[in-house]
Formats: structure tokens, sequence, C-alpha cells
């Protein structure tokens, strides 16, 4: 476990964003809101982060932070058509993928072939895909890993004592229902950003 003020350094094969300036700057900030980490990225150049639970827009700034402290480089999908010009570049510097929903193959093939491509990746990814349907798991990104054939590393924001955790890899097997229980057995305590907001106004 790390302290409060500590941010776990990471290992060589390790994708980073290489911004100098923002990671002091992000560092001050988890410092200064009170999270802390607990593990940290595996050593790993390619993976599928799990972000679980999703259940507030808070998770994307927490997330923001945490990825920019650890200088960690995290990729994630968007709408081909959000990467046009003028803002495509944009975009690709802070780490989306343009997927066509509507091709061939759809979007597991389209990261499939981005994962065979590039030597480091490591994509993030909300399992319940938005915060609509926050409790229940999609296969999409147990998919994805299935078919890039890399491992899943479980991510959670427990607001309550305001901890961003990363689990040990965990490699997919070919039954997703077990696999979505184990995964969410490791999370069973941890406490999202809806149910800390209800606990507080309780109290």
């Amino acid at each position: 476990m790390f302290s409060s003020t500590s941010v776990p350094d990471l290992g060589p094969s390790v994708p980073r964003r290489g911004t100098p300036l923002s990671r002091p700057l992000a560092r001050t900030l988890v410092r200064l809101t009170r999270w802390r980490f607990e593990g940290g990225p595996p050593d790993l150049a390619r993976a599928v982060l799990v972000v679980a639970p999703h259940s507030s827009n808070w998770d994307f700034l927490v997330g923001v932070m945490a990825m920019f402290a650890l200088d960690l480089k995290v990729s994630w999908l968007g709408k081909h058509t959000m990467f046009r010009r003028p803002w495509g570049g944009i975009m690709r510097w802070l780490g989306g993928i343009p997927v066509d929903r509507a091709a061939p193959g759809g979007t597991v093939d389209e990261i499939q072939r981005a994962f065979r491509s590039r030597e480091q990746l490591v994509l993030g990814l909300a399992p319940e895909g938005t915060r609509s349907t926050a409790g229940t798991w999609r296969s999409g990104f147990w998919r994805i890993a299935k078919a890039a054939d890399v491992p899943l590393v479980l991510v959670s924001f427990d607001y309550a004592h305001r901890v961003i955790a990363f689990a040990a890899p965990f490699d997919p097997t070919d039954d997703f229902e077990a696999d979505r229980d184990a995964l969410q057995k490791i999370i069973a305590d941890v406490t999202p950003r809806r149910a800390a907001a209800v606990r507080e106004s309780q109290l």
C-alpha cells in the first residue's frame, strides 16, 4: 500500500504520456484532494484497463488526474467523426482511437487490429458502458481483451476512502460470466461516487 502522498512508479514496458509539466501538477492535485494509490499499473506494454464501478462523471476527472500523476498513457474509444479536422490531432494526442461502429466486423475487430499494430497500447474501458447502466457489465471489454490476447487490469475509485486501486492482471477465460463475477468480487467493497454522496447526505 502507498501513502496518501506517494505515486507508484511505472515499469519500463508501460506506455507513458511524456508530459513533464502536467505530472507534478497532477501529483500536487492528488495530494491536495487526499486521494491515494493502492498498487499500481503492472509492467505491461498492452492491456485493457477495466474501470469500475462507474456511476458518476467524477470518475472521468479522477481518472484523468490519476493518468497524468502516473504519467500513464491510456487510450480510449471514440466515434470516428470526432477525429476529423481541426480536432483530430488533439483527440489522438489525448489517447483517442477512432472507431467506425458501422464498419464490417465492428468495434472488436478494429481494436484487435489496433493492438496488433502497436507495441504499446493500454486501453481504458468502463464495463457498464455508461453511468445509466451502472452495475450491469456488458461483455465488450472482455471480448476485446480475448480477441487481442491481452490481460485485463481492474481499476477502481473508492470515494469513501479516496483510494485509486489497481488489481493484479487477469487473463480472461472462455467464460465471460465467470470472469465477470470474479472481477466484481474484487471490488465488492468499493464505494462508488453515487453511493458515497448518498452516505454524506445522510450524515
